[in-house]
């Protein structure tokens, strides 16, 4: 017996939980994720008609529907069907199973569907050891992970099945849901009195997460913690919805995919001199336990990176505020975080320090040119090689400039491009100033 098998012996059980009771029996009771699953689509359309032969790798957030998909696709599907969990399955496991699968394409001529739980959790050996069964059809792969395939499963793997990415559920989705659950007689609280308050409901929507099994289970919570009236009528008050879901639970692992778009929205926000949503990226952060010194180093890296000299103070409130979270620590060193990301959310904005990457690319591309004689150090070989030779010392002139040739003759410069932002466009004006001067020298 299989998880599945188990499942849906146990469907209705008083003792499962409410998400468990909940799970949807047809594709026309699975609720959200009609991009990948609705009416007339490839995926639907596959599992209908039962011609699901290419595997398949379901990427989301938990509480998204990925293990009710493979559980769906089992119930409609004549292949035997095989469950195991990364988590607790190793090569041995998938040995049993390939091995069974062997002998029933030999005695029966019957396929086999694998599902794979967090199927990120095996590590590359493990994945190998599928991949050919996979590559000769033996395996119809049904893969579920929480991270980006791209990422945490091999690329041979990648490469062999079709990947489809399930989004958090919206708000007309869960409460669908919510309603099902508490109608449905035979699975839900139909048979209870139920007077869910509408500010309760929106309290219990809006902090799931889109996660269909927060929600339920703060649902669940509720209506068994709490005793029906005088009328016999179990009142969910916004009070009582409070304390059953009490705080968000945030998408966020620090080593997937929501902490790499997180950043990504962070840095872009800042960058795009947003401070509001610079803050709000910054503290879903912070509330989902990143290390702040994390946060800092990027800080550090944008007032270089997109700030520059369009503001030279940038990098300098950046490594004082990293400076000042060393001193103080937490709770008050989100005091020094907020005050960087508004300084740097809010300056003018210059990536002109990304010159070094021109100069560098021009080296790599053509070799370096030789140092100019008259730059070189004159304190060694002055005499005998003449280094250092012709060398004029701008501080002896006018504005302390005077034009030569710094370069090596054969490279003609341009690396750098002074903007018209902030303090930078000061810079080029000043800069502009000197090289009407006059031409270095050649």
């Amino acid at each position: 017996m299989d998880l599945f098998d188990y499942a849906s012996e146990k469907e209705f059980s008083g003792s499962m939980p409410l998400a468990a009771r909940m799970r949807p029996r047809t594709l026309d009771e699975f609720v959200g994720q009609e991009d990948i699953i609705g009416p007339g689509k490839l995926l639907r359309r596959a599992i209908e008609s039962d011609r699901l032969f290419s595997s398949i790798l379901l990427f989301g957030p938990p509480g998204t529907g990925k293990t009710t998909l493979a559980q769906l696709i089992a119930s409609r599907s004549q292949a035997n069907f095989e469950s195991i969990s990364a988590v607790l399955a190793g090569v041995a496991e998938l040995r049993r199973v390939i091995q069974d699968a062997q002998e029933r394409k030999r005695l029966y001529r019957k396929r086999t569907l694998l599902f794979v739980d967090e199927v990120h959790r095996w590590n590359k050996a493990q994945q190998d050891a599928l991949l050919p069964h996979v590559e000769t059809g033996l395996i119809t792969l049904i893969g579920a992970t929480t991270e980006n395939p791209y990422f945490e499963v091999i690329r041979a793997l990648v490469s062999r099945s079709r990947i489809f990415e399930m989004h958090p559920l919206d708000e007309a989705a869960l409460n669908t849901i919510l309603d099902r659950a508490l109608t449905d007689e035979e699975r839900g609280y139909g048979k209870r009195k139920i007077d869910l308050a509408a500010d309760a409901r929106v309290h219990f929507v809006d902090l799931s997460g889109g996660d269909a099994r927060n929600l339920l289970n703060a649902l669940e919570l509720a209506v068994e913690s709490t005793a029906p009236d005088d009328d016999g009528i179990l009142r969910i008050t916004l009070e009582v919805a409070e304390d059953s879901i009490q705080k968000r639970a945030l998408q966020y692992d620090k080593g997937g995919d929501a902490h790499y778009d997180t950043i990504s929205a962070f840095i872009k926000s800042v960058r795009g001199s947003d401070p509001d949503a610079a803050l709000y990226w910054v503290s879903k952060m912070l509330l989902a336990g990143e290390d702040p010194r994390f946060i800092l180093r990027r800080l550090i890296i944008l007032a270089s990176e997109d700030i520059g000299l369009a503001d030279p103070r940038a990098l300098q409130i950046a490594t004082s505020a990293a400076a000042a979270f060393d001193y103080v620590g937490m709770p008050e060193g989100y005091y020094p975080i907020a005050e960087a990301v508004l300084y740097l959310a809010t300056a003018p904005k210059s990536n002109s320090a990304g010159a070094i990457f021109k100069a560098m690319d021009q080296i790599k591309a053509e070799g370096a040119g030789p140092v100019p004689i008259h730059l070189m150090d004159s304190s060694r070989d002055a005499k005998g090689l003449g280094h250092g030779a012709g060398y004029q010392y701008p501080h002896s002139f006018p504005e302390h400039y005077i034009p030569q040739q710094y370069l090596p003759k054969s490279v003609s410069g341009g690396f750098y491009e002074p903007t018209e932002q902030g303090y930078e466009k000061e810079i080029k004006a000043r800069m502009e100033k000197l090289r009407k001067a006059g031409k270095p020298p050649e």
